[in-house]
């Protein structure tokens, strides 16, 4: 469910701006860069803390 959220949001969102995701799905870890890679939009961090998985994406062309 946190890529599909994700992608709706960035999907709504301007070119250049941010979106910074925290998802507990450990597949999430997996999921959102696989998808990025295949995608305009660029992973500027991500990281992991007791549980909770943290993403900061910029919205691709």
């Amino acid at each position: 469910m946190p890529l599909l959220k994700t992608k709706l949001q960035l999907n709504a969102m301007k070119i250049g701006e941010e979106l910074e995701v925290i998802a507990t799905d450990e597949g999430s870890a997996r999921d959102i860069p696989a998808f990025l890679k295949l995608s305009s939009h660029v992973l500027v961090s991500t990281s992991e803390s007791g549980g909770h998985y943290r993403f900061v994406i910029r919205r691709g062309e």
